[in-house]
This record gives structure tokens, C-alpha cells and sequence, in this order.
């Protein structure tokens, strides 16, 4: 098969390293890169993965990077077609995603701004958290067109509810439809309108009690990890969802997915980064797709738009 393309994953910790090797397997890019400030560390875990290549059987090479503060380094990333920016500290047992905004601001600009010189038409793709912020930061950082950057959260959120309401009711999780919207963190919200088992509407199969308690686990679906590691954050559905947005880039496919992505009218919503769902292309996200909303579903939208946007003004000065 045909491959092209590079792909740069900077931040070499469990989920930026998972996400490496999950685009790798793909064997759909020429290259995949991954960076870290660790001395020797991603070039260990780079050639790690590529003595994986004759037993998974894929082609694509694995490149590791160390970087440094002075922005040296970032010259092997060079020419990306796409980035995803996974660097930064991940929360600790007790610490909301909003505690680790100050110090991941700052990595999230340095890393913006080296990327930015190297690989000026690159899409972006941000995780770090928090996550609606960290995205509306690098496209301010970077100067890039605001189609061109955007956030994982959504496709995260979704999978999750998916699972939960799987395992709630016992079926095939290909079988479960859900969707989420608005920011990562307090303000999800939850379109129950949007979800169906085997096309049957949720609310019809589960009591109204139940489904909100789905939503509130799916809601604190991060804080339960990493309560129960102690010692780090999710990495393997996080890592799925980043490189499945990326796989959609690479191939512009135009699947639509729930990210994080700037909305400008849609909703009657404007200027502020939001979860939404977006049809994805090799230009990023090609456009916001509006779906019908309940009138409480599209309120709480709104009262989520506007939690972040005050956020997102006050991170541009960190």
C-alpha cells in the first residue's frame, strides 16, 4: 500500500507514546516522530517500536526526537502534515484538569511556537489538558487558521458514555450510539436525544435515573482512572481517539466526530473553541455539524460556550 505523509506526536509519556504506536500500526504514514524533553527517551521507545514492525507486519517508520528548550530538536519534526501536542503534566489523584492549567499553558506555548516554525501547514491536534483551553491556546500560539487546530475531548467523552451504557445494559458496544458535546470536564453535555442501542432510543430501554447516572460517571470518567492508578491518567481510549482524528486527516475522509473545534455561528453560538461534532479532512475540521437539540440539551450548550470562553481569554496571558 501506498504511504504518505508525516505525523509528529510530541510528549512521549504513556498516552503520547500509545498514540505513536497506535499511527504506526496504521501503516498509513511514511513517518511517525515522537518527541520528548527526556534525554534518550523517546529514541528508546522509537526503536522499541520499530522492532515491532516485522511481527505486526506494518512499514511505517518511527523517528524519536529529543527536544530542549532552546526549541532545538524540532527540526526532525519538520514538515508534518499533522501534530498531535500531548505534552504536559497529567493530573495527580484530587486535581481537576482545570489545577494543571498555569504550568501546561507554558508547555503548550513553547511546544506551539516550535511547531508552528517547523511545520506551518500542519493541522493540529491538541490533547493536553485542560482541553478546551490548551486548544484555543495553540491556535492563538500558532498564528494557523482556526479550522486547522483542534481538541480531543468529544470522541474521548462519547467512547466512554458508549461503554458505560454497553456495559449497563449488556450488549455489543458496535451496538451503542451516544454522543457528547461542550467542553471536557463540568460543563460535558450529554445528548441523549443522539443515543440509541441497535437504533432504539436509550430512553426507551433505561430509566431516566439510570441515564443520568451514566452521565455523571462518563462526566468523571478521567477522575475514576485516575483515582484507581494513583500514580497517572487514561491513555488507552484517550490515545484511540487522538489517532483516529489523525487517521481522518491523513486519509480526508470527512467522518464526522465529535472533537473540540472552533464554533462560529453554529448553535447561535460564536468565537470559543466547544465540543461539537465536525466533519474531518485533510484541512482539519471542513465544517460544524449542526444537529437538531432539545431545547434543554441546546441550553446547556450554551451555559457550557460560555464557561469556557472567559477561560480561554484569561489562558492567552499565562
Amino acid at each position: 500500500m501506498a504511504r504518505k505523509g508525516k505525523v509528529t506526536v510530541v510528549g512521549a509519556g504513556f498516552y503520547g507514546s500509545t498514540t505513536a504506536q497506535r499511527l504506526a500500526e496504521y501503516d498509513i504514514f511514511e513517518e511517525v516522530v515522537l518527541t520528548d524533553i527526556v534525554e534518550g527517551k523517546p529514541e528508546g521507545l522509537a526503536l522499541d517500536m520499530n522492532q515491532s514492525r516485522p511481527i505486526e507486519g506494518f512499514e511505517t517508520k518511527v523517528v524519536g526526537v529529543t527536544t530542549k528548550e532552546d526549541g532545538s530538536g524540532y527540526e526532525k519534526t519538520a514538515g508534518s502534515d499533522i501534530v498531535i501536542i500531548t505534552a504536559g503534566l497529567p493530573r495527580k489523584p484530587g486535581m481537576s484538569r482545570m489545577d494543571l492549567i498555569e504550568v501546561n499553558a507554558k508547555i503548550v506555548r513553547q511546544v506551539t511556537e516550535n511547531i508552528a516554525k517547523h511545520s506551518p501547514n500542519a493541522v493540529l491536534i491538541v490533547v493536553s489538558n485542560p482541553l478546551d483551553e490548551m486548544t484555543a491556546l495553540a491556535a492563538k500560539v500558532s498564528g494557523f487558521e482556526k479550522h486547522k487546530v483542534m481538541g480531543q475531548a468529544g470522541m474521548l467523552d462519547t467512547a466512554r458514555f458508549s461503554h458505560f451504557v454497553a456495559e449497563a445494559l449488556n450488549v455489543p458496544v458496535a451496538s451503542v450510539k451516544t454522543l457528547t458535546l461542550g467542553s471536557h470536564g463540568d460543563t460535558m453535555v450529554p445528548v441523549p436525544s443522539a443515543c440509541t442501542v441497535d437504533g432504539k432510543p436509550l430512553a426507551d430501554l433505561l430509566p431516566k435515573e439510570k441515564i443520568d447516572e451514566l452521565v455523571e460517571r462518563t462526566r468523571n470518567g478521567g477522575a475514576e482512572i485516575v483515582g484507581l492508578l494513583k500514580t497517572g491518567s487514561a491513555y488507552f481510549a484517550p490515545s484511540a481517539a487522538a489517532a483516529r482524528m489523525a487517521r481522518a486527516v491523513a486519509e480526508d475522509s470527512g467522518a464526522i466526530m465529535p472533537v473540540c473545534s472552533w464554533v462560529d455561528g453554529e448553535y447561535g453560538i460564536s468565537g470559543v473553541y466547544l465540543g461539537v461534532e465536525a466533519e474531518i479532512g485533510k484541512e482539519g475540521v471542513r465544517r460544524v455539524v449542526e444537529r437538531e437539540l432539545t431545547d434543554s440539551e441546546l441550553a446547556a450548550l450554551k451555559q457550557a460556550a460560555e464557561a469556557v470562553r472567559s477561560k480561554q481569554a484569561d489562558v492567552e496571558n499565562l
